[in-house]
């Protein structure tokens, strides 16, 4: 039976990624986001999504979009065997130049909206007996930097949030667990190396500079997330794995920042 998932934030880099993934894997994709799915203004929002699938532009930050989100996904399925939370925006400022207007923005859009796109999303997650849940969190839950606060607290909160889910949603036979990106290229990682915490006049050679402080010596690609999260979310792969945090960085976490 063909399998259905939910994935925001669909439009941008490791969400595309994992789109294009799992429609290879013949699952149903629901894509959410904010913007486009098409690679230009001039396109529908829609080009380019699996024809199966149903693509909803809206904005997760905001309460009433997300119970909009779930009254189209429920036209669209009685059931969901994996959600993949994965939108995010980035603040990449002093934490004391940080308003409360942007702290707030990030901690809806990040933590706020999992929170509610849960709850709407367990009766279908649970209709079928259940099913996997996919927090996209970051190495900067566990290990951070300068300029980046707000992000790295609610992506705390999330995998928090995500241990917390799996306790609460094991009777019901639905597994959470988090993935822990580090440097990938996206167009998130792009914009924050605008806060130079890495060297480079150019934007390749920041790339280059941040791939040599991994223990790999490369930055991530996206497709390298999205199968990661295929793991997460197929229950033939990971079925005794809830409440865990897995870590892709390419050894970054790994090695002690005095070395």
């Amino acid at each position: 039976m063909t399998k259905t998932i939910l994935i925001t934030g669909a439009s941008g880099g490791i969400g595309r990624a994992t789109v294009d993934l799992f429609a290879k894997k013949n699952w149903r994709v629901i894509g959410v986001d904010r913007a486009p799915f098409g690679e230009g203004p001039a396109l529908s929002s829609v080009e380019g999504f699996p024809a199966n699938g149903l693509f909803i532009q809206s904005d997760i930050s905001h309460p009433e979009d997300i119970a909009a989100i779930f009254e189209k996904t429920r036209k669209f399925t009685t059931s969901l065997d994996a959600l993949v939370n994965n939108a995010a925006m980035q603040i990449a400022k002093p934490l004391i130049e940080t308003t409360v207007e942007e702290w707030d923005a990030v901690m809806a859009a990040n933590l706020r909206s999992v929170f509610l796109g849960v709850k709407l999303a367990h009766p279908l997650l649970s209709a079928d007996g259940g099913g996997a849940i996919v927090n996209v969190s970051s190495v900067h839950a566990i290990q951070t930097s300068a300029n980046i606060a707000a992000y790295a607290a609610s992506k705390g909160g999330l995998l928090a949030l995500t241990r917390a889910m799996a306790i609460e949603f094991a009777p019901d036979n639905i597994r959470v667990n988090a993935i822990l990106p580090g440097a990938v290229d996206t167009p998130m990682l792009r914009a924050g190396l605008n806060r130079d915490h890495v060297s480079g006049a150019t934007m390749d050679e920041r790339l280059d500079n941040l791939a040599r402080k991994t223990v790999s010596g490369k930055v991530g690609h996206p497709a390298e997330i999205a199968h990661a999260i295929y793991f997460l979310a197929d229950n033939e792969q990971s079925s005794f794995m809830t409440g865990q945090a897995l870590v892709v960085d390419g050894g970054a976490t790994a090695r002690l920042s005095t070395e």
